[in-house]
């Protein structure tokens, strides 16, 4: 926390930013309000009619309050980085979105009270970010399959369906997707590949309980890659069980790698998705911010 905050008051202050178009957020908005209060943590909200996006809301805000409170998915936790980034300001994550992925990567509880009793023990774990074309990410950027599963998965769905949602839109595109050719550039090394989708994971799971590989941390100031290399759909099925537990370094078809940087180069323009948003289209420059924001996590 800044060393000048209000943190010296009493009650320390919070942002509150609930996604009520997140899974979980409308019907336990009250339920946080009530157990942070509880907790001696005072909440303000932005007024419902401000329409500006997360980070600006932050650096608003951010001279009046000691800690910013989102409550949603990993698309909320997005939204909100570069105003996190710039402001200083520690984070503290109500877990009501559909996947969760960062939540359950450091360790906090989806359940909604041991959350809220995490950011009021007030232990902070300084995390990385990841970094595509000036985009911060917290989990996973992906060209590819993923990208286009992203296109096609409707919040509507993901609220209606949780991460069944995610099983059932990949079983759709499955069969349509087809192997495009890129060029990887890290470290001085040129690979040229065949892949149906290239992911740069900084935090260790993804799109619903993928593992991006399964010694991945968010504060180990490196970036994670693989490469899909299959030719056939049926493949992808196969390498299922080993993607969630980060094994699939050990497949054949797989290409993995870990540094600091790399840029991606694509034949037509592919889309880029990060932490389930699409941000743009390759060419992709990929980097890693060390210990870019402290988050309010568990101790050990």
């Amino acid at each position: 926390m800044k060393p000048d905050s209000k943190i010296t008051q009493e009650m320390p202050i919070g942002l509150l930013l609930i996604n009520e178009h997140s899974r979980n957020g409308k019907a336990n908005k009250q339920q946080a309000l009530s157990l942070l209060t509880a907790q001696g943590i005072q909440v303000i909200e932005p007024e419902p009619h401000d329409r500006r996006n997360s980070s600006e809301i932050i650096l608003a805000y951010a001279d009046r309050i000691d800690m910013v409170i989102i409550g949603g998915g990993d698309g909320s936790l997005n939204a909100a980085a570069k105003g996190l980034m710039h402001s200083g300001l520690p984070l503290g994550v109500l877990p009501l979105g559909t996947a969760n992925d960062f939540a359950r990567t450091i360790g906090i509880a989806h359940d909604l009270t041991l959350a809220v009793k995490t950011i009021a023990a007030g232990h902070q774990r300084p995390i990385d970010l990841g970094e595509v074309n000036g985009h911060p990410f917290f989990n996973v950027s992906s060209i590819g399959f993923s990208a286009t599963l992203a296109h096609h998965l409707t919040a509507e769905s993901k609220k209606r369906w949780g991460t069944f949602g995610y099983a059932l839109a990949a079983f759709k595109l499955l069969k349509q997707s087809r192997p495009f050719s890129a060029t990887l550039e890290y470290d001085g090394i040129a690979e040229k590949v065949k892949t149906v989708q290239v992911s740069v994971g900084n935090g260790r799971f993804y799109g619903g309980g993928m593992t991006v590989e399964q010694s991945a941390a968010p504060d180990d100031g490196r970036l994670d890659i693989y490469s899909l290399e299959v030719a056939h759909w049926w493949e992808m099925i196969a390498l299922l069980p080993a993607l969630r537990r980060g094994t699939h370094g050990r497949w054949r078809k797989v290409r993995t790698l870990s540094t600091t940087a790399m840029t991606l180069t694509t034949r037509r323009p592919h889309n880029i998705n990060a932490d389930g948003e699409l941000i743009g289209q390759t060419p992709a420059r990929f980097s890693i911010r060390p210990h870019a924001i402290n988050v309010f996590a568990p101790e050990g």
